[in-house]
């Protein structure tokens, strides 16, 4: 990994985040009994004298871990927990970055989302100073603008007791080699025929999110039925975002079939893997509503 970057402080504690915008993107939200049943396990974590406690929630799109991440923050800060919530979205790399790993080793790259096109020496160094209770800010993306906010508007975060963090394949290994050679679905084999793309976000998920992974003290996988539910729940997501914003450019429902095609591959690994990696495992129905 790259050297660990500067972090700017703050004095004020912050638990605003994506999780809290995405509450309300999706329709559903967890009964009150899960969520209290949630933070009892993020308490239970046995955190050295002084740090802060890391809850990880890996989930697919749309699988509501946005909005169990707020709910769960919410939860925290009735208690008198302060509490900060932070998204694997919040550290993607910059648009000009992307784009130049587009020219530089495949135009899949310029696409935020895969492993390969985050900035995760960033999101270590930030997850170490949240963990030892420092004053930080906390990185925010644009995704209308397609880059990261300028630190100024970052908000801010003090010595937080505990931190949410939320992300679509939080906890997943990479492949075998082996397992590259055939393509998973029409994108692979028409865009990436020679694997390029999908050999570059493997070695980077072998090599560069291990690290991050071990600063998570507890993980917790909400698995959906199947990945044949994803591109559903990525089209009501976005639905709901084109309601909130009706000026927004949003995608079509094929633009977000193409866009779910990009994750498929991670995201059959995370269903693969997960459920045998992960501290707890929820199995949720075609709803998103946790089974018993």
């Amino acid at each position: 990994m790259s050297p660990r970057p500067h972090l700017p402080a703050a004095r004020a504690p912050a638990t605003s985040g994506k999780a809290f915008a995405a509450a309300g993107d999706d329709a559903h939200g967890f009964d009150a009994s899960f969520v209290a049943d949630v933070l009892a396990q993020a308490l239970a974590i046995r955190a050295p004298a002084g740090r802060a406690r890391v809850f990880a929630i890996s989930g697919l799109q749309g699988s509501g871990k946005s909005t169990l991440a707020a709910q769960l923050a919410a939860a925290a800060q009735a208690h008198g927990l302060r509490t900060a919530v932070l998204s694997i979205d919040d550290f993607y790399l910059g648009r000009r970055e992307r784009q130049r790993l587009g020219r530089q080793v495949h135009p899949l790259l310029a696409t935020r989302g895969p492993p390969g096109t985050h900035d995760v020496a960033l999101a270590c160094a930030l997850l170490d100073e949240l963990r030892h209770r420092a004053a930080v800010r906390l990185p925010r993306f644009d995704k209308l603008a397609d880059t990261r906010l300028p630190p100024s508007r970052w908000p801010r975060a003090n010595a937080v007791d505990l931190v949410v963090f939320e992300g679509w394949f939080l906890g997943a290994p990479a492949q075998d080699t082996a397992q590259l050679a055939e393509p998973v679905n029409a994108l692979e084999r028409d865009e990436d025929a020679h694997g390029v793309w999908r050999a570059y976000c493997n070695r980077a998920l072998a090599a560069d999110y291990p690290p991050l992974w071990s600063r998570l003290d507890r993980l917790l996988f909400l698995q959906p039925p199947g990945f044949e539910v994803v591109a559903g729940w990525r089209w009501q997501q976005e639905q709901a975002l084109q309601a909130r914003h009706p000026h927004r450019q949003g995608m079509t429902r094929a633009q977000v079939q193409r866009f779910v095609s990009l994750f498929e591959r991670v995201s059959r690994q995370a269903l693969a893997t997960l459920p045998g990696i992960a501290d707890r495992t929820v199995v949720l129905d075609a709803q998103r509503r946790p089974r018993a």
